[in-house]
């Protein structure tokens, strides 16, 4: 298997696509104005200490000073308990013998600012690898609380093992279950040299300064995506290509060794359609190439896939038709949820198989797809029903939900009301004003379609509610209103 990195840079957004023999498999998207500041390492002034409330504002150089409550403050916690145990069991120091005004902290921001608050800070810094998140003021090696119970034990072990006398507190994350040792001791390392660098920040530069940013989509495109299969990764940035060949020499050598300049003439998502792939990955059908296609619906709750066969008549007979649909729909389907990012649960309506050895053939195969999926993914068998139900974990925003928003006129319906409906709205809307009020008139401003309506195939109706009311109804259209919009103006 072939894999390519391919990075499209510019200074508001950075584009990344994961191409696996010739075919987009992932899309990320990073944009500027939107990165958060959770994770960021500052060196804070604290700006006032509030005993009435138990806080102190810290300035950290943002507009607003960031806000430090008394259980954000750490302490180191005897016989190697989990950091912040004591919130829970003794009572806290005061904030007012702990931090003065004046004074310089380190602090690591935990809630991004929202409206008129500022950013949400703690004074315990914790540093976040593809595997591991290094507690450097902590000794406690910890296991994430969604791997089964039965592994965190052996887990633990392994983990104090690789550690080792250098010390520092670890969590392995749930994507680390599977990990093996040489994986974890690699992001050991990073992250201890990723602390070093913190410190000496820290001596060297002034308050309010910004010691540590977490890592941007470039940089985790070496941490998190560049695997053994990976043969290039191409950049089509000369500057961001000599950052990034920085970044990868000091924390990650073998990555750093497939990063390439792109000079290529042609934008470098052209090569393989990359942007018409985008288009593809927000469009709810997605066309096989047996002529048979998917549905894919995404709502709050799950996401729902439905196989057809269209017009594939290729095979001999309709059982084969139908087996040879849900082969090709298996994998297409594994493609578009890493594609459009997908999480949480899924379900799958293939079309319904007669035999046995079919059913268990396009399982195999659904699952074998799913496995080259870098998200944690658990499918279920067929239920009675003939659905198959999956999970895939939630790493970030699916792609739709990152690069488009409810449409303002259906508001995310994805159907409005008939022209002819809303004139019936209309009509008893109308109604119900005349039992209130005693206007003059009454003016109706609709979109264009239903004022055609009115002026067209409802004219006696209008006019018969007219007479009745008694009351003149005039009629003025609006473009800029969408169908299901309308006022009624008292005149």
């Amino acid at each position: 298997m072939q894999e390519d990195i391919l990075i499209n840079w510019s200074p508001q957004e950075t584009r990344v696509a994961l191409v696996e023999n010739g075919a987009v498999q992932e899309l990320h998207v990073e944009r500027t104005l939107e990165r958060g500041l959770v994770g960021n390492v500052y060196l804070g002034k604290v700006a006032r200490v509030l005993p009435g409330m138990q806080s102190a504002f810290v300035d950290i150089g943002l507009e607003r000073a960031a806000f430090l409550h008394v259980a954000d403050v750490w302490h180191r916690q005897a016989d190697g308990e989990p950091p912040n145990i004591a919130r829970i069991t003794a009572p806290l120091t005061p904030i007012e013998k702990q931090v003065f005004e004046g004074q310089a902290l380190m602090v690591q921001v935990i809630k991004d600012p929202i409206g008129t608050k500022g950013a949400r800070l703690s004074t315990q810094i914790s540093i976040a690898g593809r595997l591991l998140v290094f507690l450097p003021q902590d000794d406690h090696i910890g296991v994430s609380q969604k791997i089964p119970s039965s592994q965190r034990d052996e887990l633990r072990a392994r983990l104090q093992a690789l550690v080792g006398a250098q010390g520092g507190g670890f969590i392995l994350r749930t994507n680390g279950e599977d990990a093996s040792d040489a994986e974890l001791s690699e992001d050991i390392s990073y992250l201890r040299k990723a602390w070093a660098r913190i410190k000496d920040a820290a001596l060297r530069l002034p308050s309010m300064s910004l010691l540590h940013q977490d890592l941007s989509l470039l940089q985790r495109v070496l941490r998190d995506m560049m695997s053994e299969t990976t043969q290039a990764i191409r950049v089509d940035s000369r500057e961001q290509f000599e950052a990034l060949k920085g970044f990868g020499l000091e924390f990650m050598p073998a990555a750093a060794d497939k990063l390439q300049h792109y000079k290529g003439e042609r934008p470098i998502f052209d090569l393989y359609g990359i942007d018409e792939e985008i288009a593809k990955a927000l469009g709810r059908r997605v066309e096989l190439k047996s002529g048979g296609y998917l549905i894919v619906d995404q709502t709050e709750a799950l996401t729902t896939v439905d196989v057809n066969t269209g017009g594939f008549v290729g095979a001999r007979n309709f059982d084969d038709t139908i087996f040879k649909t849900n082969l090709e729909a298996a994998q297409a389907i594994a493609r578009q949820l890493r594609l459009r990012n997908l999480g949480g649960i899924i379900i799958v309506d293939f079309i319904d198989m007669a035999r046995e050895d079919h059913r268990d053939a396009v399982l195999t195969e659904f699952r074998k797809q799913l496995h080259k999926d870098r998200v944690k993914t658990m499918a279920g068998g067929f239920s009675q029903l003939g659905l198959v139900e999956m999970t895939r974990k939630r790493t970030r925003e699916s792609l739709a939900h990152m690069l488009c928003e409810p449409c303002a006129v259906c508001q995310g319906k994805g159907s409005v009301k008939t022209a002819r409906s809303v004139a019936y709205d209309i009509f008893r809307e109308i109604l119900r004003e005349a039992r209130q009020f005693n206007p003059r008139e009454f003016r109706v401003v609709a979109s264009p379609k239903v004022i055609e309506l009115f002026l067209d195939e409802e004219s006696q109706h209008l006019a018969g509610l007219s007479e009745f009311i008694g009351k003149p109804v005039s009629l003025q259209s609006e473009s800029s209103m969408g169908q299901e919009q309308y006022d009624i103006v008292l005149l």
